[in-house]
Parts: structure tokens; C-alpha cells; sequence
């Protein structure tokens, strides 16, 4: 039996996919693998988001060479959609297939390596991930995706019913929703429908199972959307905004089309609506021309908010996009401004997951292994358990007894 290995970079698209592509293989006869050394066959997700992404790409590439020299290579994702023949050239690459492509991408490989009785199937991940948008409609200035990824398509909402239903059938305690600009799910349909609309659907329909949401784009966060985000039974509390900075000045070059003042109100009624909820946002800083003040605004921005961890990415600049052809900073700029901020982020952070000491929290085990495992709760905190788990995916309760800079401790409650 062929073993493949299912390597992703950066977002959660990315890994819905690959956890399409993981049920595909299984069911048509080859075994999942873990081990880099070990797999026949390793089939690489690519991200373009950074140049940092980029070059992560590459070193994950020499290291397979190293350490594999015999394994066939399949490669796809973002980055490959900029040098497609670049990394044709690769050693070891047999197959490349383009971001239009993703969705045969499966049949491809079994093409390439044939096809035999389905063995055990091993669970990808313990929480299932249903891609239902793909692509993006806007230009932001810094941004490569739409031209590598397309235009907004929407998976219809029948068919992500359906996933959801299977999914939960399949015994998953979690399904997160995966989209590139996933707050503008359903303008490409006929009829034309919305996030809120499906998100009402999959509500009377989750009977239990929890659904999570990737990054939000604040254009689209409607009141009426963010007020059912905090009283949706079946939602998770934890909600990522695509926020990028705190001066309006910096947002208007970056051709956002909001504002910070929008932003704090939308993160303010979503921490009133829905108290204990994880609040994350986006920031990219070193901006072409982006000055000590605007930076200065975006740290107050943070500062004052509700937001409870960050994803802080400093700026590079991305073929092809408008920004990247403007004057650019001093280097070191955007690593310096970047380790302010993520040092805000850390104390937010920390304060959050030691704001809930000594309380309990319903969770997924999402690792488990040597007497020691992970749980991850509803509202994104990582508890580290010791002791018996149940298999990853299961659901449990835990309760909280430490929360350090380095994570979060806690034990399994009974029963």
C-alpha cells in the first residue's frame, strides 16, 4: 500500500483541502503516513501569504531531499501558482498541479501512483474542515491571493449541509469552516445568499456539534451577522477578524475599505454580546509608508481592545501587487514594529487564559499520546492534560489550574 504524506502551509483553506484530499486517498488504497523518512509519496500544500511563507516552502523542500531522496513529490498551493515552473524543476517532483486544479488534484495522484482496497482509515485531524469558499473578489494592495486563487465561489449550501451531516456522523466534534474571504460566503450564488443565512441552516441543524470560523472580513460583518455569532448555539466562541491595522490612513492606502473606528465597534459588540469569547485579529505593520504615528495607532488600537490574542505579520512586498511597487520602508522597520506588537499580543493573551483559572470548559482532545494530550475549547484555549485520554476528536471537559507564558495546564474532569 502506498504511503502518502500531507504537508500544508498556511491557512485554513489549505488544510480543509488537504483533509478532502486525506478521505480521498484512504478510501481509494493508500495509507496515510506521519513519518517524512517513511512516505512513498508526499504531497505539499504551498502558501504565498509573505516572502517568509515562501522560503518556508523551500527549506521544507531541501529537507525532503536530505532526508527522503526516493519519495515522489506533488506540489500545489499559492506559491506554485507564482513559479509554477520553477518548482516543476525541483528534484524528486512529479506532478504540479495549479490552484484551479485542487479539486481533481486527488485523482490525479492516484493516477500517478494507482489505486488498490481501502485500508483502516485514520483520521487527518481531530476536527473536520469543510472548505466552503474559495478565492476573493477585492485587491487589497499587499495582497497576491486573488490573482492566484480567483474569484469568490461559494460551496452551495446543500452541499456544505451535507459535509456537516456526514462529518458529524463520522463521529467529529468539531467542523471549522474554512474560507479565503469567508464573510462574503453566498454573493456568488443564484439566489444570492450570505454567511448569516447559512450559518441559521447549519444552527437548526448541528443538534450538538460545534462549528468554528475562520478569519473574518470586517467588510462583510454585518451587526445582524456578529450578533448571531455571539448567540448561535452550536458556534464556537471565538472569532478572528481580518483587522490589518489601526490607522485609518494606513487602511485607506492598503485599500481595505473600512475603518479602525468599524473594527473596534464590531470586536466591542462581539466581546459584549458573547463574554469569555477569543477575539484574534490580523495585523500587518511596515506598510509602504506607514509612520511611527500609524504605527503608534494601530498599538493603541490594540491596547484598548477586547482582542485576546494576535497574528501579527510583518510586511513584504508580493509580486504583482500595487504595494509592492511603492517605496518601502527601512529594514528592520516592520520586525521591530512586529515584535511590539506581538509582545501586546502575548500579555493580552495571557491575561485572557488566566482569566479563566480554576473554571471548567467543555473541549475536543485534538492531541493525545504518552500520557499527555492537548484540548482545545470552544473559545481557542490549548489545554495541556496529563493522564488517560480518550481517542483525539473526542469531546470532554476539563478544568483550568494554570496559565503561563507557556501555555495552559489543566486535568480532565469525570464523567
Amino acid at each position: 500500500m502506498t504511503s502518502v504524506l500531507l504537508h500544508n502551509f498556511g491557512c485554513r483553506v489549505n488544510q480543509a483541502e488537504a483533509f478532502a484530499w486525506a478521505e480521498e486517498f484512504q478510501r481509494r488504497g493508500l495509507r496515510l503516513e506521519r513519518d517524512l523518512a517513511r512516505s512513498d509519496l508526499i504531497v505539499v500544500n504551498t502558501c504565498a501569504l509573505t516572502s517568509r511563507a515562501e522560503g518556508d516552502v523551500r527549506r521544507f523542500l531541501r529537507r525532503i531531499a536530505r532526508v527522503n531522496p526516493a519519495a515522489r513529490l506533488v506540489l500545489t498551493g499559492c506559491s506554485v501558482a507564482l513559479d509554477p515552473a520553477g518548482y516543476q524543476a525541483w528534484p524528486q517532483v512529479r506532478l504540479v498541479v495549479p490552484n484551479a486544479d485542487k479539486e481533481t488534484l486527488a485523482d490525479r495522484v492516484l493516477d500517478l501512483v494507482g489505486t488498490g482496497p481501502a485500508g483502516p482509515a485514520a483520521p487527518f485531524r481531530s476536527r473536520a474542515l469543510v472548505k466552503i469558499q474559495d478565492g476573493c473578489d477585492f485587491r487589497c494592495a499587499f495582497c497576491v491571493i486573488p490573482s492566484v486563487r480567483g474569484a469568490g465561489r461559494s460551496l452551495p449550501a446543500a452541499e456544505v449541509a451535507s459535509r456537516v451531516r456526514r462529518f458529524a456522523d463520522e463521529g467529529f466534534a468539531e467542523i471549522v469552516l474554512a474560507g479565503v474571504s469567508l464573510a462574503s460566503y453566498g454573493t456568488d450564488l443564484t439566489p444570492r445568499t450570505s454567511l448569516l443565512d447559512l450559518l441559521r441552516r447549519l444552527d437548526g441543524e448541528a443538534d450538538g456539534l460545534r462549528l468554528r470560523l475562520s478569519s473574518l472580513d470586517p467588510r462583510f460583518l454585518t451587526d445582524e451577522l456578529a450578533d448571531f455569532l455571539a448567540a448561535g448555539r452550536s458556534l464556537c466562541r471565538h472569532f478572528h477578524l481580518s483587522v490589518q491595522s489601526g490607522s485609518d490612513a494606513v487602511l485607506a492606502r492598503m485599500g481595505r475599505g473600512t475603518s479602525a473606528g468599524r473594527c473596534a465597534t464590531l470586536l466591542a459588540r462581539l466581546a459584549e454580546s458573547a463574554p469569555g469569547a477569543a477575539l484574534g485579529a490580523d495585523l500587518l505593520v511596515g506598510f509602504p509608508g506607514e509612520t511611527e504615528e500609524e504605527f503608534e495607532r494601530t498599538r493603541r488600537f490594540v491596547e484598548a481592545s477586547p482582542l485576546t490574542y494576535l497574528h501579527v505579520f510583518p510586511f513584504s512586498p508580493r509580486p504583482g501587487t500595487p504595494a509592492a511597487g511603492l517605496p518601502q520602508l527601512e529594514p528592520g522597520v516592520a520586525k521591530r514594529r512586529s515584535s511590539v506588537l506581538r509582545a501586546l499580543g502575548r500579555d493580552k493573551n495571557l491575561a485572557f487564559r488566566r482569566s479563566f483559572l480554576g473554571r471548567e470548559a467543555d473541549g475536543v482532545v485534538v492531541r493525545c499520546g504518552s500520557g499527555r494530550g492537548e484540548v482545545l475549547t470552544p473559545n481557542y484555549i490549548k489545554v495541556r492534560v496529563t493522564g488517560p485520554l480518550p481517542d483525539a476528536k473526542s469531546r470532554v471537559r476539563v478544568r483550568i489550574t494554570g496559565a503561563t507564558p507557556a501555555g495552559t495546564e489543566g486535568y480532565l474532569c469525570a464523567p
